[in-house]
């Protein structure tokens, strides 16, 4: 179940692991380290000091970087639906169309931020502190400052549309390399589980399951044949969980292992 919090994440090493569907907004302040954050088009680097808010709704992949003889430290504050629809609600907060679609935007952070942020990491260490009523009085703090330092934020925070209905060919080409379920793929796409699949049937002609299946296969083929690549170095990228199972795959599609080709 989705909730508000704020989470301090901490990596000795390099870690590729990151979430592949961002269901809600997230908050990330970088302490030490770096990340990087792709979408299908784009990729961005965010480095210490910075202040980012990743968009709702997204796929993306994430790599984490901590730095030469250091850890990967950042904080992470989650805004749920509920905690930002009662804030609007309460404070008459209302949002225009916004033109914002990057997935993660950069936030300047100016001394009050930085104050903030402080005071974040002092309550952190003193964990009495961090119950349910406490941490969305820390978050609706934030919010008031963003919005006061940042208007334009309040079109992205207090956009509670849904997803509206998109091409489906166009979309699964750009995102079938995602290791998300189908449900996912059909919220994003603006349609029913149902609906998703009688369309994806009527575009191209087999099962979602197969297709995806397919196309990550004859990509992952290239890059290693073509491309000079090892399995190590795609699997996750292809959406593959684990590289015992990519292999697996490739060699009941291919008749060989992957480790032949490279």
């Amino acid at each position: 179940m989705e909730k508000s919090d704020i989470v301090y994440s901490c990596y000795h090493e390099v870690s590729r692991k990151g979430e592949n569907f961002v269901s809600q907004h997230v908050l990330s302040f970088q302490m030490s380290g770096q990340f990087t954050l792709s979408d299908s088009k784009e990729k961005y680097i965010v480095k210490e000091g910075a202040l980012t808010l990743i968009r709702k709704n997204q796929l993306v992949k994430f790599t984490k970087y901590p730095p030469e003889n250091g850890n990967f430290e950042s904080l992470n504050i989650y805004l749920n639906k509920e905690v930002l629809q009662n804030m609007a609600r309460e404070y008459h907060f209302s949002f225009k169309n916004s033109e914002v679609s990057e997935p993660l935007i950069f936030i300047e952070v100016n001394s009050v931020l930085q104050h903030y942020i402080a005071s974040l990491q002092t309550i952190l260490e003193n964990p009495k502190l961090l119950n349910k009523d406490f941490i969305e009085l820390k978050i609706k703090e934030l919010l008031f400052i963003l919005i006061e330092t940042q208007p334009k934020l309040k079109n992205i925070l207090f956009d509670f549309s849904e997803p509206f209905k998109i091409d489906l060919e166009s979309f699964m080409i750009q995102n079938y390399k995602y290791n998300v379920n189908l449900e996912r793929f059909a919220y994003l796409t603006g349609r029913s589980l149902s609906t998703f699949k009688r369309d994806f049937a009527k575009i191209f002609h087999t099962s979602p399951h197969k297709w995806v299946l397919q196309k990550r296969l004859n990509e992952a083929h290239y890059l290693i044949n073509e491309q000079k690549q090892s399995p190590s170095e795609i699997y996750i990228d292809l959406g593959f969980e684990d590289l015992s199972h990519f292999s697996y795959t490739f060699k009941k599609q291919f008749g060989y292992s992957p480790k032949k080709m490279f």
